[in-house]
């Protein structure tokens, strides 16, 4: 047999694979799991590609090959194309697929002791004691003795009689199979044609992109139901990727009714042990159904035919910590790799999907319309300009009255603003002085039901303060502007007979806390919600009707070329929040700029014209969908030092043709975590190969040892 060298990719922060030999007694495949010495240590990698032994190289050889399900060709395929597209190094892609590698090995078991079935019918106090505690029961003798509460002694003698039968059984039990037909829903006549659509997708078995455009409240996840019982009828798994924790927990349960049985979850809350349950199942083709946040795309699924991405136009979606990456634009590019469906499923979908789907590049499906009675709920504007608040109150006269009217008819009102806390700027009235994080360009927000001042952006907390840090004058702060409980203070004076809860990432730390809140809020027990961005999806409260938007121009600010879309795209989602069943909704937005084109667009309910006109500035602009965008973001220890550094990589360009380079520049957040940050914007057009020529100019310079360089393509956030 001729001698083989293999290339194996570590999960580490490395850009490429090694090259080794491979011993003549392994026999090892692409996709098989190796042990093999990188640098003083012996690590776990993937073999990527084999090839015949060069003459007079020589080369480390492999240590052992673990017995492990091995990756799939479109999984290896997948990670270079995730690491190539992204500038990302492979190894780190790598490592976001494999996550803990006990996941590799089988599940681990557990000595259980199960009751005789054949048990004589006349038995001790002491054995009917232990018979009438049920089982099976954990392996510990000491154990089932407490829980029967009787002597260890009794428990050992009733297993030397052959009372208890030893078993070993698997600690990460399989995911029940889905039920094809378990739930399957009466579907209105508009559900049931584009349900039909796609599932003919999905039955050609090959490579397309459906774009499922629905109103608020039109059914959409009913109508790809149809589509996953589709994919899984023939032993083929579903991926459903949702953008946040909040919506997974809303989706599990209506998974459980259409198909009868809990899908296989993934989130960043979950538990070690949890994760290794699904990655493995997944892994050997058992878990037929996940539905998951962004990360879940990265799970080796061994029989994809589907992936959904829920709310595709969700900037959840985008990863900006560690290896940055947008999971619906990889949703398809790894549907392409393994040749199947994708859907992306939106009310608000991004300008980049609607443009393909009018180009033919994906197939548009549209519900235009609530089922049954169900009607869009009327939206309005209320010009802060002529109705303005009282003196340190945020909550207009319109707004008022509607709440008043909503809570006469015993029904739900909802009350939207972004912002977390109390309020988002502490100010010294005696010096002038915001308090600031410590080591980051960001004011702290004042949250009043803890007493501290926190900075969302990282973390940092303190109590706060009784003097100014500055001049330290006492009792001198002075909060500005609202946060979410501010508004509840607000709102439980002017109705202090109703019920009152704030919805947050403060106020819903877990699943649990979401959960209940929810499911009060389901069944009346709270005539008043206010909400950050946790309440604009994912969410049916049939007895809301009312929903006020605080701030109808937070999003417009902040230099984002994405500002007028996201606003759009919020504030359809929150208004649609009301008025889900034969109840009228009705949404109410202040503002002080009701002549932007996004907030006259939402009024008159004209979606297409504010596209239209928003499609032609980027046009003009070449702007995505029209063009490319990337963003360098230089860091460092040393302000002088990182300007220096991004100076320095600007002058060693490659020069092209087609290409415009803006920086380096400060951006909004110049200063987070003691790093100093600078920022580089590069626009090129739709044809040019903009991941490979990042790719090539950041090789043309090495970074110091205080010096971050990070590249980000197709970035969405620009702080």
């Amino acid at each position: 047999m001729a001698m083989q060298n293999a290339q194996i990719l570590f999960p580490v922060n490395v850009p490429n694979a090694f090259d080794y030999s491979v011993p003549c007694d392994f026999e090892i495949a692409i996709g098989n799991f190796v042990y093999a010495p990188i640098g003083k240590q012996i690590k776990l990698g993937v073999v990527v590609s084999l090839g015949k032994a060069e003459q007079n190289r020589k080369l480390r050889e492999l240590v052992s090959v673990k017995q492990a399900k091995p990756l799939t060709a479109e999984m290896i395929q997948f990670i270079f194309w995730t690491s190539r597209y992204n500038c990302a190094p492979l190894g780190l892609i790598l490592k976001m697929v494999l996550g803990n590698l006990k996941s590799l090995d089988p599940s681990p078991v557990v000595n259980y002791f199960s009751l005789n079935k054949s048990l004589p019918p006349k038995l001790t106090t002491a054995r009917l004691s232990l018979v009438n505690n049920g089982g099976p029961f954990p392996a510990r003798v000491n154990e089932i003795a407490k829980r029967a509460r009787i002597s260890p002694g009794v428990v050992r003698g009733f297993i030397k009689s052959g009372g208890l039968i030893s078993e070993i059984r698997q600690i990460d039990k399989p995911f029940d199979k889905p039920i094809i037909n378990y739930g399957k829903l009466d579907l209105t006549e508009g559900q049931q044609l584009a349900s039909e659509q796609l599932v003919s997708q999905v039955r050609k078995k090959e490579f397309n992109v459906s774009l499922l455009d629905g109103v608020t409240g039109s059914g959409k996840t009913e109508v790809y139901f149809e589509a996953i019982a589709e994919a899984i009828k023939e032993n083929g798994q579903a991926l459903i990727l949702v953008p946040e924790i909040s919506l997974t927990q809303a989706a599990i349960s209506r998974f459980k009714k259409r198909f009868g049985v809990l899908p296989a979850t993934w989130h960043s809350q979950m538990t070690v042990a949890a994760k290794r349950r699904v990655w493995r199942e997944v892994a050997h083709g058992r878990a037929k159904l996940v539905v998951g946040a962004r990360s879940a795309l990265y799970l080796p699924f061994e029989s994809l035919r589907l992936i959904v991405v829920d709310e595709e136009h969700d900037t959840s979606y985008k990863q900006e910590e560690g290896v940055k990456y947008n999971a619906r634009d990889m949703s398809v590019v790894r549907s392409k790799i393994s040749n199947h469906s994708v859907i992306l499923a939106s009310a608000t979908p991004a300008l980049e999907t609607l443009v393909n789907a009018r180009s033919g590049k994906y197939a548009h499906i549209i519900l235009p319309e609530r089922p049954g009675s169900a009607f869009l709920p009327k939206v309005e504007l209320v010009d802060l300009k002529k109705f303005p608040t009282k003196k340190n109150k945020f909550i207009s006269e319109p707004l008022i009255v509607a709440i008043e009217k909503v809570l006469e008819n015993k029904e739900q009102a909802m009350l939207y603003l972004n912002r977390r806390g109390y309020a988002p700027l502490i100010l010294c009235q005696s010096c002038g002085e915001k308090l600031k994080s410590p080591d980051t360009d960001s004011w702290l927000v004042e949250h009043r039901s803890t007493n501290r001042a926190v900075c969302h952006l990282t973390g940092f907390s303190m109590p706060m303060p009784k003097s100014c840090l500055k001049c330290g004058v006492e009792e001198s702060f002075k909060s500005v502007g609202p946060g979410v409980e501010r508004i509840s203070e607000e709102v439980s004076i002017l109705f202090p007979n109703a019920n009152v809860e704030i919805l947050s990432s403060d106020t819903s730390r877990n699943a649990e806390e979401l959960a209940s809140r929810m499911l009060r809020m389901e069944k009346g027990e709270i005539d008043i919600m206010i909400g950050t961005q946790m309440v604009v999806k994912g969410h049916n409260f049939p007895n809301l009707t009312f929903v006020g938007v605080i701030d109808g121009d937070l999003s417009l600010s902040g230099g984002d070329l994405r500002a007028g879309e996201r606003t759009f795209q919020t504030l359809v989602q929150v208004s649609g929040r009301a008025g889900r069943t034969k109840k009228l909704g009705h949404a109410l937005i202040q503002t002080h700029q009701p002549e932007h084109e996004a907030l006259a667009a939402l009024e008159i309910g004209d979606r297409d014209s504010f596209i239209d006109a928003e499609l032609n500035l980027r046009e003009a602009l070449l702007l995505p969908p029209f063009g490319k965008l990337a963003a360098v973001i230089i860091s460092g220890t040393d302000e002088k030092k990182t300007d220096v550094f991004a100076n320095k990589f600007i002058s060693v360009a490659p020069k092209a043709n087609d290409l415009t380079i803006l920086g380096p520049s400060e951006p909004l957040m110049g200063r987070i975590r003691g790093r100093y940050r600078r920022r580089i914007l590069v626009q090129s057009r739709l044809d040019f190969n903009l991941s490979k020529y990042m790719q090539l100019w950041r090789g043309k310079i090495k970074t110091h040892a205080n010096i971050k360089l990070q590249i980000d393509i197709d970035p969405q956030s620009f702080m």
